[in-house]
């Protein structure tokens, strides 16, 4: 314990004639001043502390007169601290939009990698199933090491989790496996501007499919984003029937994901890197077979000697980049769904979309005519809108 005793602003004079009196209101003082034993009673502790308590002033005392106030104010701190601690139940709301800043530039970040490295590869090595397959295969290794090596905790499920989480890994497979295909045939920045569709899907499936009504005011914002993938698309100098189906197919895939993954994970405690690291595992057992049956070893062969012949040892670099990087951004897409709201979620992606399509027009350097640009900023736009209007 440690005690500081501030003076009282008038000192008394100390002579002769009043020592023994003074010598016996300070041996009172000190009787005040003992603090209970916190062994006193064992039956009832008074205090559980970890670290030392101290009491950081004591008020002027009168020796003369009887004080109404309390003498001894008494603030706790940890031994290392200065002052008081302060208490505080929420985090500061500028540390919070600074955390979701940061996980929304690392997902658009990632993605944007992910989508050049992807597209180099499948230029290269125009085998989308394979493509996909080590995707998966790279993010589901990732995870089980970390996982073994305890860099991160393991989570706890059991068959009732597993069996709500295979729907969500079949449409998750396919969705995943047609963007891929799509990509392979059109430019990236096609195949974005098509997915950017996907909340017509969405309204399209909960209305007809689930019975879910809506405000006019999503119907409405419907007519931008169909508007203008149907500019683009019918604009789009390389347009390609596999590339567009294949984008509308994952279209239609998340939006199925998106309703198993909110129906079947009710009350699941799994963080989202975890949920997203079991859904990889589960989606790369369900799409092997069938990357064999579609491809095949054969295939596989030939086009891995041809691609090394004209890349070069590069190419080995790509396909691991686009392996680890189409991991890492959804596995920070389905963190960051932990720390906001559906509708920001929303917002969020629509702005990684523009990010990829600039981002990838330039580079690939894709030649995009006026019109063609006109389409796809009035699909944005209308997927804005419908975020927007579904607040």
């Amino acid at each position: 314990m440690i005690c500081s005793i501030k003076q009282s602003t008038i000192t008394p004079t100390i002579n002769g004639s009043d020592t023994t009196s003074r010598r016996k209101n300070m041996s009172a003082i000190q009787r005040y001043l003992v603090l209970p034993s916190l062994n006193a009673n064992k039956s009832k502790p008074v205090l559980s502390v970890s670290k030392p308590l101290h009491v950081s002033k004591v008020e002027s005392f009168a020796l003369s007169k009887p004080q109404k106030r309390t003498l001894i104010t008494c603030n706790a701190y940890e031994a290392d601290r200065s002052e008081p601690i302060e208490v505080s139940g929420v985090k500061p709301e500028a540390a919070k939009k600074v955390k979701i800043g940061i996980y929304f530039a690392t997902w658009w970040a990632l993605n944007v990698v992910f989508n050049i490295y992807n597209k180099k590869v499948l230029n290269a090595f125009p085998y989308p199933w394979l493509t996909s397959t080590l995707s998966l295969a790279c993010g589901s290794l990732m995870m089980m090491i970390s996982w073994a090596t305890r860099i991160a905790e393991a989570p706890s499920t059991d068959f009732e989790f597993w069996k709500t989480l295979f729907p969500v890994a079949v449409a998750h497979t396919i969705g995943h496996v047609a963007a891929t295909v799509s990509m392979s045939k059109v430019a990236v920045s096609f195949t974005h501007i098509i997915k950017s569709g996907e909340p017509a899907f969405s309204v399209l499936v909960s209305r007809f499919i689930l019975g879910e009504t809506f405000p006019p005011s999503v119907y409405m914002s419907l007519v931008p984003i169909i508007g203008g993938c149907a500019l683009a698309a019918v604009t789009e100098l390389n347009f390609n029937m596999i590339g567009f189906m294949g984008a509308m197919i994952s279209n239609l895939a998340f939006v199925f994901r998106n309703i198993f993954s909110k129906r079947g994970m009710k009350g699941k405690s799994v963080s989202g890197m975890n949920y997203y690291a079991c859904l990889s595992i589960l989606s790369l057992f369900i799409l092997t077979p069938f990357a064999i049956a579609v491809e095949g070893p054969q295939m596989w062969a030939a086009g891995w000697q041809t691609a090394l012949s004209q890349i070069g040892p590069n190419f080995i670099w790509w396909l691991a980049a686009q392996s680890v990087f189409y991991h890492l951004y959804n596995q920070v897409s389905y963190m960051s769904l932990d720390e906001i709201s559906p509708l920001t979620f929303s917002i969020g992606n629509t702005m990684k979309r523009i990010s990829v399509i600039v981002s990838s027009i330039i580079i690939f350097h894709t030649p995009v005519q006026p019109v063609n640009a006109l389409g796809a900023a009035i699909a944005v736009l209308g997927t804005f809108l419908y975020s927007q209007a579904k607040q």
